[in-house]
């Protein structure tokens, strides 16, 4: 089939995330009210600040707001990951980062499943944060064992599903039927199955464990378990919560409130206990909730560093995690702490705490071909030949990653685990290495550049950041 007749991975990924934010609203309302609550406060931060809505003019951010989401789900073995994968592929979506969640007391490690390219993330910035179940964590064997047989006892993916990925593998993409026919087949691995795969003794003897294992191991397949809009302002998003009935948890997930923000803000509301049928009885089971976002800079090493040394030496004043007791004393502490961390995007540019997307402007279009003119990067901001915005951050931070999964989970969730990062066996059971989210953001970065340079009529040596 000739290429040209394939629909583009971008729109497969469009087109899924739409399909997958329907049924979402269908399987859990509150989503539905969350949506609306978190249009209505993006609306009030662009009227109310107008540089906010400029700078996503300029990056392209204004269009893909309102679409912007992202899932996560778990699943339980390493055949699972690998066709999750080649599932993610056929949208266009590759495994970026590994993330080790078992040293914050969740048995799992992760990687986001997303775009990697400015352009196919303008089309849909559609993610899904994966968490593999990390069955040798378990320390009673004969539970071990008995989680290993239920997992390896079910099929997470439909017939249909598995012939489209080989077609799609083999031919090189999908036509526009055959791309719809994926989407409603993709589903079914994510829907919520009312029905459990095991006896309600065995439920509990996986929930005592650790409630996240019965969530992954006791069901037809990995439901997604959260579905997650972006909002320019987290702080009004939980202050609004409670008034449409939406009790979120005690403390924002990531660095404080900023006037230029910096990677992910997250808050989220208690999960559902929803109505379970167990092979030899009726219970119930608590696991899926609503989540909030917000993204701000996408920061370089350096600056990461300071990141990470600033929030382990609030964690430290604070003398444990931060939880509903001391939600403000933690807050106070952070927004001391992160004083040392310039919230100004020229000071972060020229420190190198941050990567940024660069622009020609009009003023440096109209002299681009002048004799006099500036031809380094600093004396063409300075000239106001060129712009720039912070990229933003696409990814996730393990710390509040497992502070969203361990509220959720309830405070008997917690668990000790130490520290058992293992990318490589992530990646052997993935069947794929997985990408550096630090290196995509220094590619976007250099390409933006080289736009500029081009552009401007300017050798592309001229322009480095």
């Amino acid at each position: 089939m000739p290429a040209q007749d394939f629909v583009s991975p971008d729109s497969i990924r469009a087109r899924f995330s739409s399909a997958m934010s329907l049924m979402y609203k269908q399987e859990v309302p509150l989503y539905g009210t969350l949506l609306k609550l978190v249009s209505e406060v993006n609306r009030q931060v662009m009227a109310a600040r107008p540089e906010v809505a400029e700078a996503l003019r300029w990056t392209g951010e204004i269009e893909r707001l309102d679409q912007e989401r992202h899932g996560a789900i778990r699943v339980g073995s390493a055949s699972e990951l690998a066709t999750i994968g080649r599932l993610f592929a056929v949208m266009g979506m590759h495994p970026v980062g590994y993330y080790d969640l078992s040293s914050a007391g969740v048995p799992v490690h992760s990687t986001a499943f997303r775009p990697v390219h400015e352009q196919s993330l303008h089309a849909s910035p559609f993610r899904v944060f994966t968490s593999l179940l990390r069955l040798e964590l378990i320390d009673d064997p004969a539970l071990r064992e008995l989680a290993a047989s239920i997992l390896e006892q079910r099929q997470i993916f439909t017939p249909r599903a598995f012939q489209l990925i080989e077609q799609s593998e083999r031919d090189g993409g999908l036509n526009d039927s055959d791309a719809d026919a994926f989407v409603a087949e993709a589903l079914h691995t994510f829907r919520w199955h009312h029905e459990a795969t095991v006896t309600a003794a065995q439920y509990q003897q996986l929930h005592d464990q650790h409630r996240l294992i019965a969530d992954v191991v006791a069901f037809k397949g990995p439901h997604i378990n959260h579905l997650t809009p972006r909002t320019l302002d987290i702080d009004a998003i939980q202050l609004g919560m409670p008034a449409h009935g939406i009790p979120p948890k005690a403390v924002i997930e990531g660095p404080p409130p900023r006037r230029h923000p910096i990677l992910l803000r997250q808050t989220s509301f208690k999960a559902l206990q929803e109505s379970i049928a167990f092979r030899d009885a009726e219970g119930s089971h608590t696991a899926r909730f609503g989540e909030i976002e917000q993204r701000g800079a996408a920061l370089t090493p350096k600056g990461r560093a300071l990141y990470d040394q600033l929030l382990d030496a609030t964690r430290d004043a604070l003398g444990g995690a931060p939880a509903e007791s001391n939600a403000d004393r933690y807050m106070n502490l952070l927004a001391e702490q992160f004083r040392a961390f310039p919230d100004d995007l020229r000071q972060m540019r020229e420190q190198g705490l941050a990567y940024f997307r660069y622009f020609a402007t009009e003023k440096g279009l109209a002299a681009r071909d002048a004799a006099q003119r500036p031809t380094t990067l600093d004396g063409l901001i300075d000239a106001g030949h060129i712009h720039f915005e912070a990229l933003v951050y696409e990814d996730f931070l393990p710390v509040s990653a497992a502070g969203i999964f361990q509220s959720n989970l309830g405070d008997d969730g917690q668990a000790e685990y130490g520290s058992n990062a293992n990318r490589d066996a992530f990646e052997q059971a993935l069947g794929m290495r997985v990408q550096d989210e630090l290196a995509l953001y220094a590619q976007s970065e250099r390409r933006s550049l080289e736009a500029c340079a081009k552009a401007l009529n300017l050798p592309d040596a001229q322009l480095s950041s």
